[in-house]
C-alpha cells in the first residue's frame, strides 16, 4: 500500500509538473501572440520597436567592436524645408508627421546630425523590419565571391531541398533575390488574414518559418516574368544561405559582415520556434550601426582598409535589374521605384543613389556622389498611405538633406 502511495504521488506530481510546464509554455505563447496583436498599437508601437526581444524568440549576436568604425562628429544644419509635389514642407513638420524616432546623417563618413525622439535613446536596438533584406543580400554577395554559392542561376532547391514540391521549385536565386519568384503571397500588413500576418503569428507562436515557406503551393505567374514584393522570398534566400554555408544566417552575418564592420553594439535577430533567424525583417541594431552599413555601401563595400562586401556585388545589387512590377503596382507611386537584389532605387535615381526600407518608416538612404548616408527609424502608422506616396515624400526629404549638405560645401 505504501509503495502504491509513493507511486501515486510521484505519478501525480510528475503530471502536475508537466501540466504546469505546458501551461507556462502556452501562457508564454499566448502572451507573445497578444504582443503581436498589439505590436503596432498607437500607445505601444514606439516602445515595442526598441524592445522586440521582449516579444519574440531571438538570437543574440556578439558583434560589438572594442573600437567601432569611427563616425567623427561634424555638426551641420539641415535644410529647413523641402518640396514635394509643389508643396513646401518644413522638415520639422515632416519629422513629426512621419513619427520619426531616430535620425543619423553622415556626410563623407562624418556624423553631421543625430536625433532621438519620442523618448527613445541612442542606445536602443531598433527593429530593422525589411531593411534586414539588404543585409542578407550583402551576405549572399560574400557567399558568391567565396564560392559557397556557385551561381545566381542555380535553382533555390539546390541549396534548400525542403522547397521541392513548393511554389519555389524551379525558381532561381536571382529571381528570388529580385522578387520575381511568382509565388502567391498577400503582403497587406493591414489585413489580419493576409499571408504576411499569418506568417507573423507563426513566428509569435513558435512555429517553423521553413515549413511555412515550403507549404506555399500557389503561383501567380512563372518565375522571372514580373516583380511582386513578397517578403517570404527573403526567407527562402536565408534558407539558400544556410544550405550553402552550413551556418545559421545570424552566425554567417556576424562573422562575415557585422564583426568586420566594427559596430558599436551587439545585435540580435528575431527567430522562429526552431531558432531559425527571421532574416526578412528581424535584425535589431542601433541607428548609428544602420548608418555604418549604409556607409559600407557608400564606399563600395569597404570600411577602413578592409573590403567586406565585394565591390562588384555592391554595384550589381543596387542596380535596377529586376523585372517590371506587376500591373497593379505599376500604376501606383510604388511602381515608380526600381529594385535590385533586395535594395530599392528612387524614381529617376542618380547613379549611386539607392535605399533600404522597412515598414513603418525604417530607411537607410545612400547617395554616393554626394557622400551622404541617412539612417532613419520611425513608428509611422501611416506609412502605407497613397500606395507609395509616403515613400516618395520621405525620399524627397532625404534627397533635400543630401543636396543641402552637398551645397553647403560649395
Amino acid at each position: 500500500m505504501l509503495a502504491f502511495k509513493l507511486w501515486f504521488i510521484r505519478t501525480i506530481g510528475g503530471a502536475l509538473i508537466a501540466l504546469s510546464l505546458a501551461l507556462t509554455f502556452r501562457w508564454r505563447a499566448l502572451r507573445r501572440l497578444l504582443g503581436v496583436n498589439a505590436l503596432f498599437s498607437p500607445k505601444r508601437i514606439v516602445g515595442n520597436f526598441s524592445n522586440m526581444s521582449a516579444l519574440f524568440f531571438h538570437q543574440p549576436m556578439t558583434v560589438a567592436a572594442a573600437t567601432p568604425t569611427p563616425l567623427p562628429p561634424d555638426p551641420r544644419p539641415l535644410p529647413e524645408r523641402f518640396t514635394f509635389r509643389g508643396a513646401s514642407i518644413r522638415l520639422d513638420d515632416w519629422i513629426k508627421a512621419r513619427a520619426v524616432t531616430a535620425m543619423v546623417v553622415l556626410k563623407d563618413g562624418r556624423l553631421v546630425h543625430e536625433a532621438y525622439l519620442q523618448g527613445t535613446q541612442a542606445e536602443d536596438l531598433r527593429i530593422s523590419w525589411s531593411m534586414a533584406k539588404s543585409f542578407l543580400s550583402a551576405a549572399v554577395g560574400i557567399a558568391v565571391e567565396a564560392g559557397e554559392i556557385a551561381s545566381l542561376e542555380d535553382e533555390v532547391t539546390r541549396y534548400a531541398p525542403a522547397l521541392k514540391g513548393s511554389a519555389y521549385e524551379g525558381a532561381t536565386i536571382r529571381q528570388v533575390l529580385n522578387m520575381s519568384s511568382g509565388v502567391s503571397f498577400n503582403e497587406d500588413y493591414l489585413d489580419y488574414h493576409a499571408d504576411i500576418n499569418r506568417m507573423g503569428r507563426v513566428l509569435a507562436l513558435g512555429g517553423s518559418m521553413d515549413a511555412f515557406a515550403a507549404g506555399l503551393k500557389g503561383r501567380d505567374r512563372a518565375p522571372g516574368r514580373l516583380r511582386k514584393y513578397v517578403s517570404i522570398d527573403t526567407h527562402v534566400i536565408g534558407m539558400v544561405l544556410r544550405g550553402a554555408t552550413g551556418q545559421a544566417a545570424s552566425a554567417y552575418l556576424a562573422q562575415r559582415l557585422l564583426e568586420p564592420m566594427r559596430l558599436e553594439a551587439d545585435a540580435y535577430y528575431l527567430t522562429d520556434g526552431d531558432g531559425v533567424d527571421f532574416v526578412l525583417g528581424g535584425l535589431n541594431l542601433r541607428t548609428r550601426d544602420y548608418a555604418r552599413f549604409g556607409l559600407l555601401f557608400a564606399q563600395g563595400g569597404r570600411l577602413g582598409a578592409r573590403q567586406i562586401v565585394p565591390e562588384a556585388w555592391v554595384e550589381a545589387s543596387t542596380q535596377n535589374n529586376a523585372p517590371p512590377p506587376i500591373p497593379e503596382v505599376a500604376a501606383t507611386d510604388e511602381g515608380r521605384l526600381g529594385y535590385g537584389y533586395q535594395w530599392w532605387l528612387p524614381p529617376e535615381a542618380a547613379p549611386g543613389e539607392f535605399f533600404a526600407i522597412g515598414v513603418y518608416g525604417q530607411y537607410i538612404y545612400v547617395h554616393r556622389p554626394r557622400g551622404v548616408v541617412i539612417a532613419l527609424n520611425s513608428a509611422d502608422r501611416g506609412f502605407k498611405e497613397g500606395e507609395g506616396r509616403v515613400t516618395l515624400m520621405n525620399l524627397e526629404a532625404m534627397r533635400a538633406i543630401a543636396e543641402g549638405l552637398a551645397a553647403s560645401e560649395g
